[in-house]
């Protein structure tokens, strides 16, 4: 890849945070240490109204800190998007954590060379064998949510499947990256943790008080032609859950409360994926066999006991969903409370 180090341009990283103290230190710390002119590097930190030490953190970095009244990440990443001044900007999760000094410049060098690619991300989540087990289990199978691995619409390269998505998609490989075609079809979840866009492009196509970073992109590829996205051969930490299942309950509960309720608000219809997995995965997960079937052919290729997590994940993930779309059926569904909300 060409050397385009004189040429560098502001990046803005947007931050959504609520109570995050935990986990942010290392996530600003992992941007700081970027091979990247660190005055070209902003921090914007969209709060929620934290109660621990997010904002004294934050000021510690210099970060920029603006107001998240709807509190959510969706909120968070629409106040920030609008806040931006920089040519790019990168949409990143308190709990993301750049694994290496060049994951910047191997994220933008693609657009300063393409006019065309809007954006980029890791195509991988980054595996640590001394992480949280659930952490591990994400990282192994490419998703943080089994049924949407299920489904084919995880967006990380999985040891499972030995791809990064189950989509057909039109692609361009390489040794560094895969290039998108947005052609009118289908995407998988692209769009969270840590993607990297133009800021006139998000600016020009999006306004809006919530941002669904995974609506974004298939709303456009339904409408638009000869735009380009990439997924560049590399990985980022999420340090999803640890290994607190009490956590993935919770995060799986938020999920799916989230989806029914600002449903009307969302740009992409994930309806049809429901319709046609809705009684598939269930009989999946209650089947035991399948899924233990499918940890002992991920523990094959890569031995970890998290793989035997995925069992357990399946059935927490069934009765959560399932009793999800009761709620919503009966209308009992309202907007969680994030008033405690802590990473």
């Amino acid at each position: 890849m060409a050397d385009l180090s004189n040429k560098l341009p502001q990046v803005d990283f947007i931050i959504p945070t609520l109570n995050a103290a935990k986990v942010l230190p290392l996530c600003l710390k992992s941007i700081d240490a970027q091979n990247y002119p660190k005055t070209n590097i902003n921090f914007l930190i969209i709060d929620g109204g934290s109660t621990d030490t997010t904002l004294i953190l934050a000021k510690s970095f210099k970060a920029k800190v603006y107001s998240n009244p709807l509190k959510t990440g969706e909120s968070g990443k629409a106040v920030g998007i609008k806040h931006s001044t920089s040519p790019f900007l990168v949409l990143l999760d308190s709990d993301n954590i750049l694994p290496t000094s060049n994951w910047l410049r191997e994220l933008i060098e693609p657009l300063l060379i393409n006019k065309n690619i809007v954006g980029s991300e890791s195509w991988a989540f980054t595996y640590r064998p001394q992480a949280g087990f659930i952490e591990r289990y994400s990282a192994l199978l490419g998703a943080n949510d089994p049924y949407a691995y299920f489904c084919g619409i995880y967006d990380r390269f999985s040891h499972l499947s030995l791809s990064w998505t189950g989509l057909p998609l039109a692609l361009t490989n390489s040794d560094t990256m895969v290039l998108i075609a947005l052609n009118s079809q289908s995407l998988p979840t692209i769009g969270a943790n840590g993607t990297l866009y133009r800021t006139s492009f998000l600016k020009k196509h999006f306004n809006s008080a919530y941002f669904f970073d995974t609506d974004f992109l298939n709303s456009l590829s339904l409408t638009y032609s000869g735009l380009l996205f990439t997924k560049i051969k590399n990985s980022i930490i999420h340090t999803y859950c640890e290994s607190s299942i009490t956590k993935f309950i919770t995060k799986q509960q938020r999920r799916v409360t989230d989806f029914y309720v600002y449903q009307p608000l969302r740009r992409h219809n994930w309806s049809h994926l429901n319709q046609r997995w809705s009684l598939l995965f269930p009989l999946y997960s209650l089947s035991l066999f399948l899924p233990l079937k499918d940890s002992l052919i991920g523990f094959s290729r890569q031995r970890d006991l998290a793989w035997f997590f995925h069992p357990l994940a399946c059935l927490i993930t069934t009765y959560v969903y399932a009793l999800g779309v009761i709620q919503n059926k009966l209308h009992l569904l309202k907007p969680l409370n994030r008033h405690d909300w802590k990473q």
